[in-house]
């Protein structure tokens, strides 16, 4: 088997574990520690998240989408492809490296995705972005570390708390969409969104298109109008939610 090469180190921001580029012939992933966070053997999933949301979305003129983690670019280009030319399109990575190796190593991987017009990539916490503006964003896509059970970032977890979920939900227009990447399922996160005012649905999708595990996406639409969401419910979450990649 070839063996991996280690291409680059990329510091996290308020971390003590740095991301590391790594090739194995014409593979390529990202790593942390030990544990794969992506890589352009499975990709499917991301693909997909872009794909089932823009999908619901239809039509909508000047469609204003934010993708929350760059990674390979696999979801920033599934919506490319899916969304009209007067679709505008904010990608948050908070990751500095990430962004440099998209026009570095992985520049043929992105293929020139980042030199879109309707892209705007910000070099920034992806939390920080959906606070700027209420009602801004028709669907908003968040593929951070592996999901609600996966953190490998702490800060992370307030995306996925019931304030994340409602600052979320805040800056989406009404009939926008929510759509989360996970490693697997979390029926105590699918609750979470339900109490939080959205409408939701759970897919399931190979990670490789054809084979391989499942990975879940929810799809969680913020109402036209009325519902609120469920007062009395903890904002903190338990460790039984964790989890890692396997």
């Amino acid at each position: 088997m070839i063996p991996w090469e280690h291409l680059d180190t990329g510091p996290i921001p308020g971390e003590d574990t740095p991301l590391r580029l790594m090739r194995r012939g014409e593979e390529y992933s990202i790593f942390i520690g030990p544990t794969e966070l992506m890589g352009t053997r499975v990709s499917a999933s991301e693909t997909a998240l872009a794909a089932l949301v823009c999908a619901r979305l239809g039509d909508r003129r000047r469609a204003r989408i934010l993708i929350g983690g760059l990674g390979m670019g696999f979801t920033l280009r599934a919506a490319l492809d899916a969304l009209g030319p007067d679709a505008a399109i904010v990608v948050a990575e908070l990751v500095p490296a990430v962004a440099e190796w998209a026009r570095g190593p992985l520049a043929r991987i992105f293929a020139g995705s980042l030199d879109d017009p309707r892209v705007d990539l910000r070099v920034d916490d992806v939390g920080a972005q959906i606070r700027l503006v209420p009602g801004q964003y028709d669907a908003i896509l968040l593929d951070v570390d592996n999901g609600p059970e996966g953190l490998m970032r702490a800060e992370n977890d307030r995306l996925y708390g019931l304030e994340g979920l409602a600052q979320a939900r805040a800056a989406l227009r009404p009939g926008g969409i929510l759509g989360i990447w996970s490693q697997g399922p979390n029926a105590a996160f699918t609750t979470r969104l339900k109490r939080s005012g959205f409408a939701v649905e759970e897919e399931r999708v190979r990670a490789h298109g054809r084979g391989g595990r499942r990975h879940v996406l929810w799809l969680a639409t913020r109402p036209m109008g009325g519902a609120r969401p469920t007062p009395g419910i903890s904002r903190g979450r338990g460790a039984a939610d964790r989890g890692r990649r396997g």
